[in-house]
C-alpha cells in the first residue's frame, strides 16, 4: 500500500462522511468551486484550541451572528468580545483574536493573507493556525497537525517515541502525505478521522477506511498509541472569592489586562497561593465592610494547577466594582461563574 492509496481511501471516506460543521464547506461544495471564508475558518480554529466541537459550535454561531465579518469584530469594544468569549477558557486567545482582527482590518484592508507565511505574520497566528487557515481557506498544501492528526500518525506508523518527544517525527510523517491535490479536504479528512474513528481511548478500527495502512492495529493494541510520558501532578492552590450582593445585583471587578483570565470580569478574589487562607486573612482583605458569612467552597481545574476557592457572601455596598444583575453573570469565566452560583445558591 502506498501513500497515494492511503490518500485516495481517506479522501473517499471523507467525501461520504465529512462532519457537518457550521464553519465548514462540504467536500461536494468545494468540488463545485465554493471556497471557505478565511474569517470563519480562523475563528473556528481559535475557538477549537483546548476545547471540543460541541462546546465551541454555539459560541461560533453567536460570534458570527453578532460579528459576521472580521471588520465587525475589529471594531468591537474589548469588553464586549471578552464577555462573549466567557466559557471558552484561555482568555489570552480572545485578546489575540481582537489583536489579529484589528491587524487584518487596519493593515490588510480586512482581507486575510492567502499564504501560510503571510498568516504567520499576524498576531496570535502560530504554526498550526497558519497551516490550517492556509490549507482549508486557500487550498495551500500546508501540513496541518493537531492532536487528532498526531494520534492518527502515531497509529498509522506505530511510533514508539512518547509524546511530547514524538511531535517532530509525527509532523514529519504527516508532511510526507501532503500533496497539491485537495489540501484543504485532506487536512479536514485527517481531523475527522481522528475525531470520529481513530478516537483516543476506543478507536473504531472496524469502521476505519485505512486499516490496511495501520501499523498500530497490526500490533493488536492500537489504543496504546500514541505513547505518552507520565504527567507530573498539577500543583494545588487556594484562594478566596467574595460574593457581595446589593439586592438583585452582584459586585464584580475587572481583572488586570495581563495574566490568567486577564481583562475578564470576575468576583473579587484574593491571590491564589499554596496555603489555605485563614478566616482572619480572608476577612482582612474583603472588598467591603459587611457581615460576611462563609458559604462553602468550589474546586476548579486549570491546565497547570487545580484550585480551591473559599466562598464568603455578604449584602452591602462597595466602591470600584461593577454592579451586575444576577441574570447577567454568564459573562463570567467558568471558575467565577461556578463560584457565584455556589455562593448565591440559597438566594436563587
Amino acid at each position: 500500500m502506498t501513500a497515494t492509496d492511503l490518500r485516495t481511501q481517506l479522501l473517499a471516506w471523507y467525501d461520504a462522511n465529512a462532519r457537518d460543521l457550521p464553519w465548514r464547506v462540504r467536500p461536494s461544495d468545494r468540488a463545485a468551486g465554493v471556497r471557505a471564508d478565511p474569517y470563519r475558518v480562523w475563528l473556528s480554529e481559535v475557538m477549537l484550541q483546548q476545547t471540543t466541537v460541541p462546546h465551541a459550535a454555539p459560541y461560533f454561531l453567536k460570534f458570527i451572528a453578532r460579528w459576521p465579518t472580521v471588520g465587525d469584530l475589529a471594531n468591537e469594544a474589548d469588553g464586549e468580545v471578552m464577555a462573549a468569549w466567557a466559557g471558552l477558557g484561555y482568555y489570552a486567545r480572545a485578546r489575540n483574536l481582537l489583536a489579529c482582527a484589528r491587524a487584518v482590518a487596519n493593515e490588510h484592508g480586512a482581507v486575510f493573507p492567502d499564504t501560510e507565511e503571510g498568516l504567520r505574520a499576524l498576531p496570535g497566528f502560530g504554526p498550526y493556525t497558519a497551516a490550517a487557515v492556509a490549507a482549508i481557506a486557500f487550498d495551500e498544501p500546508a501540513n496541518v497537525v493537531d492532536g487528532n492528526v498526531e494520534r492518527v500518525m502515531a497509529r498509522l506508523f506505530a511510533v514508539e517515541a512518547p509524546l511530547p518527544v514524538a511531535k517532530p517525527e509525527l509532523k514529519r510523517l504527516a508532511a510526507a502525505l501532503v500533496r497539491d491535490e485537495r489540501p484543504g479536504d485532506w487536512a479536514q479528512a485527517l481531523m475527522d478521522l481522528g475525531a470520529v474513528i481513530c478516537r483516543p481511548k476506543a478507536p473504531l478500527c472496524d469502521r476505519c477506511p485505512v486499516t490496511a495502512h495501520c501499523a498500530a492495529l497490526a500490533t493488536g493494541a492500537p489504543e496504546t498509541y500514541p505513547r505518552r510520558t507520565a504527567k507530573a501532578e498539577r500543583p494545588h492552590r487556594y484562594g478566596v472569592a467574595y460574593v457581595l450582593t446589593r439586592g438583585e445585583e452582584v459586585a464584580l471587578v475587572r481583572r488586570p489586562p495581563k495574566g490568567l483570565l486577564g481583562g475578564m470580569l470576575a468576583l473579587p478574589t484574593s491571590d491564589w497561593r499554596a496555603a489555605r487562607w485563614s478566616e482572619a486573612e480572608a476577612l482582612a482583605i474583603a472588598p467591603a465592610q459587611a457581615d460576611w458569612h462563609g458559604v462553602g467552597e468550589v474546586e476548579h481545574g486549570f491546565t497547570h494547577f487545580t484550585l480551591t476557592l473559599q466562598l464568603w457572601r455578604a449584602e452591602g455596598e462597595a466602591t470600584d466594582v461593577v454592579w451586575t444583575p444576577r441574570r447577567g453573570l454568564n459573562v463570567l469565566p467558568s471558575v467565577f461563574l461556578k463560584a457565584a452560583r455556589a455562593g448565591l445558591a440559597n438566594l436563587l
